[in-house]
Formats: structure tokens, sequence, C-alpha cells
């Protein structure tokens, strides 16, 4: 990669505008479901996975389902994509508000 194309590409990635998120987690050997709000559905995948790898996700019941049944009974998929918006405050209160409802109609469990 030449130093131009370098700046360019950091350039590129400071201007990106962050997206937001509603997600699943799916785990269909124990019937499972948690729903939650990311500010970077890109690599929200990646961290929950992560953290289950090592043991140390902060929900337990989660944890424990990851343990018993493994990477393979799990699949992760976004519900809702929310486009960058000036305002956090409003972004941030509607994500919570839209992961309450996605929970609510799905019957899931917070992540």
């Amino acid at each position: 990669m030449t130093k131009d194309h370098r700046k360019a590409a950091i350039a590129a990635y400071k201007e990106r505008k962050p997206k937001a998120a509603v997600y699943a987690v799916r785990c269909a050997a124990a019937d499972a479901l948690w729903v939650g709000p990311t500010l970077n559905p890109d690599t929200v995948q990646n961290k929950i996975w992560f953290t289950l790898r090592l043991g140390t996700h902060p929900n337990r019941e989660l944890q424990q389902i990851w343990a018993a049944h493994g990477a393979d009974a799990f699949a992760i998929e976004t519900l809702e994509l929310f486009e960058p918006d000036a305002d956090r405050y409003l972004r941030d209160n509607q994500l919570k508000d839209r992961a309450a409802h996605w929970r609510s109609t799905l019957g899931a469990k917070p992540i």
C-alpha cells in the first residue's frame, strides 16, 4: 500500500458515519433468542463470539448455552438498521426503544 493510498484510507475511515442496529443472537439447539442494540453492527458478532470463546461474556445464561452447544449452534442477524443521525441522544433513545420492541415481539431476552 502506498503512502497516498494509506492516507486516503485513513481519511475515509475518519469521515465515515457510524450506523446503529438492533441484532439478534439465536441458538437453534437450545431454542433461545437474545436481542440487543449496537452502535457498530459490522463488528458486533466478532465482539460477542470473542467473549463467549474466552468464557467472559457478561450474560451468564448465554455463556452457559454456548458452552453446552458450541459455536455451530449460534447465529447472529441484523433485525433493524438505522442510518447515521446528527443527534446522538435521539439515536440512542430510538435504538433503546426499538430493541425493547423487538424483545417483546420475539419473546427474546436482553443481551
